[in-house]
């Protein structure tokens, strides 16, 4: 659970308290807005308080900052036949994420990887050597990114509602934007437009030139989500994104029409915690094929052409899925590593010797599937198998962005900001 994983969770106001507030009667002059303020966060808090009270004191450790025990982080075993893991180079991104819940992941293209920082931080490194090629302070609390458009910009949103793009080739900013709310998925880009996804619920597009709004679509959420959004997915003219609710929603990317919502993965339970049902990973498109995964849902393959669901089976993650050519592989809530046959989502493998060490999702290499963990360590796996082959300590902090791949190297950004790449085998 992802409590137990101290992950924050946003309480959504309903239509109902969002019109109250609007539109309600005047509490009075003799109140202090402070006290007014205080009313208001408590009328919200105290249906959660009483939710999670009634749900035994077990869970108060995931919502005041100890961890919870349910799952005991499994002892790390020596790797046996082990294949030799190099770090070829490391570097500093500011102060990384520390104290905030943000999956920064670094934007990998022609050679140069980007990464941001929480403190404002963003810069350009020589993806073989790691050079620094340009390093911009844009003084913001950035909180998604990094997105990349067309070989021109680096993209960035904060967590008050800005958006922020720099030219590529050397760090100059080339305009801002404001959008309605706290961007926490990194901006996607494509033929000219730049989609922002804000925690309110809303996608906006944006000029790539310029910044300007050019739409904005908005859709329902749920009293009560995971805290995080996936980016969403451009092919063609469409925009594809999982949602909170367990839907799929698809946009047109040049007008933001919505042009269709699928439930991949319905809400079960009575109350607002049992019917989590967040996709709270990036989906993964291979071919005609669309694959995502639903915390306490399943995963599902879909055809792009048709709609239409290939196969779906039930497996619950909120880190996330990566697929080859074969396989789709993910860390599942419980901390085990799956593979699934791509043509009909049958277990090939499975590895539970992490469990409890809060996986990242899994990234495939040429040859290995790695995965990072909650003390910085990354660990390789064959794929034919499952079996652990390798292992470092990448960071001296929690992974939580998933690795990136480019071949055998992998690139690892840490939650205290130390960003390295790493290559295992010859």
């Amino acid at each position: 659970y992802p409590l137990r994983r101290q992950r924050q969770m946003c309480i959504r106001d309903s239509p109902t308290i969002a019109d109250r507030r609007r539109n309600g009667p005047n509490p009075g002059p003799n109140l202090p807005s402070h006290f007014i303020g205080s009313m208001i966060m408590m009328r919200r808090a105290l249906p959660l308080l009483l939710l999670v009270l009634s749900a035994g004191c077990s869970w108060l450790g995931g919502w005041f900052g100890s961890s919870d025990s349910s799952i005991r982080p499994a002892e790390l075993k020596p790797v046996a036949s082990a294949v030799n893991v190099q770090q070829l180079w490391e570097a500093k991104v500011g102060a990384g994420t520390e104290g905030q819940f943000f999956r920064l992941i670094p934007a990998l293209a022609d050679g140069r990887i980007y990464a941001a920082s929480h403190d404002g931080t963003v810069l350009a490194l020589d993806a073989l050597s790691g050079q620094r090629l340009w390093e911009t302070d844009t003084k913001l609390p950035i909180s998604g990114g990094v997105g990349l458009s067309e070989k021109e910009l680096v993209l960035v949103g904060t967590d008050k509602g800005q958006v922020v793009a720099l030219q590529q080739r050397d760090g100059q900013e080339a305009w801002r934007a404001t959008v309605s709310s706290e961007v926490l998925a990194p901006p996607r880009a494509a033929r000219g437009i730049v989609v922002i996804r804000t925690g309110d619920g809303k996608f906006t597009g944006l000029d790539a030139r310029s910044g300007e709004r050019r739409w904005v679509s908005a859709h329902a959420l749920p009293a009560l989500s995971l805290r995080g959004n996936s980016a969403p997915v451009l092919i063609q003219n469409l925009v594809i994104a999982g949602l909170e609710t367990g839907k799929l929603l698809v946009l047109s990317l040049d007008k933001g029409l919505p042009l269709t919502e699928k439930t991949i993965a319905p809400p079960r339970g009575r109350t607002e915690i049992e019917r989590l049902i967040d996709i709270d990973s990036e989906p993964k498109a291979f071919g005609e094929t669309l694959y995502l995964v639903a915390y306490r849902g399943s995963v599902t393959a879909i055809d792009m052409r048709s709609g239409n669901p290939v196969w779906s089976r039930a497996l619950s993650s909120y880190a996330g899925l990566d697929v080859d050519t074969q396989q789709v592989y993910v860390s599942d809530d419980a901390d085990a590593v799956l593979a699934l046959d791509r043509r009909d989502g049958g277990t090939l493998w499975k590895q539970a010797e992490l469990s409890g060490r809060r996986l990242t999702a899994p990234v495939a290499t040429d040859d290995y599937v790695v995965v990072g963990d909650f003390e910085g360590y990354l660990h390789w796996l064959n794929k034919s198998d499952g079996r652990i082959v390798g292992r470092i300590r990448a960071a001296g902090k929690e992974i939580i962005a998933p690795p990136i791949a480019a071949g055998n190297i992998v690139f690892v950004y840490g939650k205290n900001g130390s960003l390295g790449a790493f290559r295992a085998g010859g």
